[in-house]
């Protein structure tokens, strides 16, 4: 029997490899930051075009690669960080393991340029699919530069899993935001299609996060720091009152490294407990300075998950850390047993005795006197007069005479009686108005039909129905708008402010007026009827995070997505209670629209019980 086990050739084992170290454009742009932090570099440029698919480019200025090291930079396994297994575990750098640059070259068009320091000429390689084109001398400024091109020109079937730029994009730019916000001694600087999106000089981490995400964040930052001999920790955590519905603004870096740790994450969210608003979620921005030995980064082909050796302590550290914080800044209410040092006597009446209050007693008050004598009052100044019919006998004159007119009148006086019914939880408004539709749970709308009953989830049958109102509106009439008296002001990041200039003209058919959009910041003086003021900032934040990851591209399906967004979180929510002509109202409009079974989403929009269904309940 023939052997079955061979060897791969290496161009196959680059691509597998490949797919393990890059998934998409974001990937190679962490792989290359991270080299060129690595490599000393202190202002790094990236250029993309066509969110990564067609050109990454990363310039830096760093101490370069001599010729020798130039070409066995993108060999398999070629580091200059390990020598021996137990290096592993004592690594202070971004990579490690020398896959990065060979996965890369196996499914791209990769040119190199670098020169070192000392040198007056550098070196140019150009690979293809892992192969060598050329190699030579060049003039390149000290530093290294790598063009990434055409990434999956070999495999089209991993190009065609890419997504749409506008998900690459926003894809690169949290890659971008990792690597920025835990080096902000760096400078950075991002540029997709000739516009610039990022330019961040060297500063501290509290401007580097302030830069990243508006000039608003700064006041919703509070400082956390707690050094233990496990660990130091230093950073933000965001104010309760700016919890967004997202988990967009929330990072953990561990020794200048980020990563993903859903226990770390679980001891956040436990120290703001009490304090969030149901389904939102905290911002922070925590460095964890920990020991190299007493973790392990490479569990993980992105090493974006680590292990650590007391996760337990971590945690207990971590979550004690915020609580403090947050009660330190009056954010979280605290017992304070503390003397309170307003109720201390003023500096001036320190030396002051104690006088006792005179108390002025009139002698020649009487209480039974009915006329004023000398100085004094008699409590017929403060007695009510007499009725002018003398006594209080008066008052009942001529009620027993029947000729008298007030005789006449309470004679013929009606009286209201309760009405005893057969109803066992009495009658209803619902009833009385011909209504046939009652609220379940404040989430289900119960209505009649001839064959049995129609049970209707309220929250997708708005929905369903703000959807076809504004896809309406966007696309062939304007929606009404009411004006604000006060314009409102939000801030968003650059990546946001650039969205949302390109969707401006579809909100502004919704209803939406944007009076000023200046840098980070949105004037908003009017918007739709359908939503109230404070859903605004709200609905606008949830609406940016649908369209950076799920928009396919532009045209109708930016449309479709933007309607389905608004109609969400417009729609009326489960848990509001609806009155008997806000429920009909909802079934009437349900069932005018194209579609009625089912919402945006694909979801069911209701059921129905027949009399049946019913009575087999009962056998």
């Amino acid at each position: 029997m023939t052997d079955v086990i061979h060897l791969l050739p290496d161009h196959v084992a680059n691509q597998i490899a490949a797919g393990e170290v890059v998934q998409r454009p974001a990937s190679v742009i962490k792989e290359l930051l991270e080299n060129a932090i690595d490599a000393g570099g202190t202002n790094i440029k990236i250029l993309v075009k066509e969110a990564g698919k067609t050109l990454i480019q990363i310039t830096d200025n760093g101490k370069g690669m001599s010729t020798t090291d130039a070409r066995l930079c993108f060999e398999r396994h070629a580091t200059s960080k390990i020598n021996s297994a137990e290096d592993l575990f004592s690594l202070k750098t971004k990579g490690f393991r020398g896959e990065a640059l060979a996965s890369i070259a196996a499914i791209a068009h990769v040119e190199l340029k670098t020169r070192q320091q000392d040198e007056e000429v550098g070196t140019c390689i150009k690979i293809e699919g892992s192969e060598v084109i050329s190699q030579e001398v060049c003039v390149t400024p000290a530093g290294t530069t790598i063009c990434v091109k055409n990434l999956f020109y070999n495999i089209p079937a991993r190009r065609n899993f890419l997504k749409s730029d506008t998900v690459e994009l926003r894809h690169i730019i949290d890659e971008f935001q990792r690597v920025a916000l835990a080096h902000p001694n760096i400078q950075f600087s991002l540029l997709h299609n000739g516009s610039e999106l990022f330019q961040l000089p060297d500063t501290n981490f509290r401007q580097r996060i302030v830069n990243i995400f508006g000039g608003k964040t700064n006041e919703k930052l509070v400082p956390v720091e707690e050094n233990t001999a496990i660990v130091k920790i230093h950073g933000f955590v965001g104010k309760p009152e700016f919890a967004k519905k997202g988990r967009g603004e929330q990072f953990f870096f561990v020794n200048d490294r980020f990563i993903k740790s859903p226990y770390l994450n679980h001891a956040v969210t436990a120290a703001f407990e009490g304090l969030l608003k149901d389904k939102a979620y905290p911002s922070y921005f925590l460095y964890l300075d920990v020991d190299p030995k007493s973790i392990d980064i490479n569990i993980h082909p992105t090493k974006t998950e680590i292990k650590f050796d007391d996760e337990h302590a971590l945690y207990t550290i971590l979550r004690s850390a915020i609580k403090h914080s947050l009660g330190q800044f009056n954010v979280a209410p605290v017992l304070d047993f503390d003397r309170d040092a307003t109720l201390d006597t003023p500096y001036e009446f320190s030396q002051k005795g104690v006088t006792p209050p005179k108390v002025e007693v009139d002698p020649n008050f009487n209480p039974f006197q009915t006329e004023r004598t000398g100085g004094g009052y008699s409590s017929s100044n403060f007695r009510r007069e007499k009725p002018a019919g003398g006594s209080w006998e008066s008052l009942y004159n001529g009620l027993g005479r029947s000729g008298s007119e007030t005789g006449t009148r309470f004679e013929h006086m009606e009286f209201e009686s309760d009405e005893v019914t057969g109803n066992l939880f009495g009658q209803s408004d619902e009833t009385e108005t011909g209504s046939t539709t009652f609220q379940l749970n404040k989430k289900y709308i119960i209505s009649t039909l001839k064959s049995g009953i129609l049970v209707i989830d309220q929250q997708r049958a708005h929905t369903r129905i703000l959807y076809e109102e504004l896809l309406k509106s966007i696309t062939v009439t304007s929606a009404v708008s009411q004006q604000l008296l006060f314009p409102l002001e939000l801030s968003f990041s650059n990546h946001e402010i650039k969205l949302l200039k390109e969707i401006k003209d579809s909100l502004e058919q919704t209803g939406f007026i944007f009076s000023e959009i200046k840098g980070d910041a949105v004037e908003i003086s009017g918007i739709p009827t359908m939503i109230s003021e404070s859903e605004v900032a709200i609905l606008l934040e949830q609406l940016l995070s649908d369209l950076e990851n799920e928009v396919p591209g532009t045209g109708f399906s930016q449309v479709d997505t933007l309607s389905k967004s608004l109609a969400k979180g417009m729609a009326v929510k489960s848990g509001t209670a609806l009155n008997s002509a806000e429920q009909q109202n909802i079934v009437n409009s349900l069932f005018a629209c194209k579609e009625t079974s089912l919402s945006p989403f694909n979801k069911p929009i209701f059921i129905t019980l027949t009399v049946d269904e019913l009575d087999k309940k009962f056998m």
